[in-house]
């Protein structure tokens, strides 16, 4: 009889749940972080509105206001984006029960693949979609009327942030 463990879900197996936590993550938190390596070795995370996911395993994002992220990807291509749903209902509903009955944040892990290419009109429609609520605001044509050259990435594993006893049971 074996005692091996059982394996991890497959990213393809994730890439729905994935896809969920990382819209609610847009709603409620506007960003994600990206960490990356700086020439000293050290990690630096940068903040970031504008990662979209593709096909399982796959995704982009705008390098809008970055500056050390760049030089950065250029010398050590890794990458772990973080995703946060920081809904207040639904961390209140949560630290009411006990527990979260679904994920509350994660982390993909792996690598940019390449340097920055410039953006198709479909990743500009898809990211425009995605700030055209707040279209109305001064400030946002000031801040996303061109979004610029994008970076895809590949998704090495998920994970999943832990919470203590609060995320106990959730998908590992």
């Amino acid at each position: 009889m074996s005692t091996r463990a059982p394996s991890a879900p497959s990213i393809e197996e994730q890439w729905p749940d994935v896809r969920r936590l990382f819209s609610r993550a847009t709603a409620t938190s506007l960003h994600f972080s990206i960490a990356s390596i700086d020439r000293t070795g050290a990690p630096h995370v940068t903040p970031i509105g504008s990662v979209l996911l593709t096909r399982p395993g796959r995704g982009f994002f705008f390098e809008l206001y970055t500056r050390r992220l760049p030089a950065n990807l250029v010398r050590d291509p890794r990458v772990s984006i973080l995703a946060v749903d920081s809904g207040k209902l639904f961390w209140l509903q949560s630290l009411y029960k006990g527990r979260f009955e679904r994920a509350p944040a994660l982390r993909l892990v792996g690598r940019v693949l390449g340097p920055p290419r410039p953006s198709t009109s479909e990743e500009q429609e898809r990211f425009a979609r995605r700030v055209r609520r707040l279209s109305w605001l001064k400030g946002h044509a000031l801040m996303w009327r061109d979004p610029g050259p994008v970076r895809e990435f590949e998704v090495d594993r998920i994970e999943h942030v832990h919470l203590g006893p609060m995320t106990a049971g959730l998908m590992t």
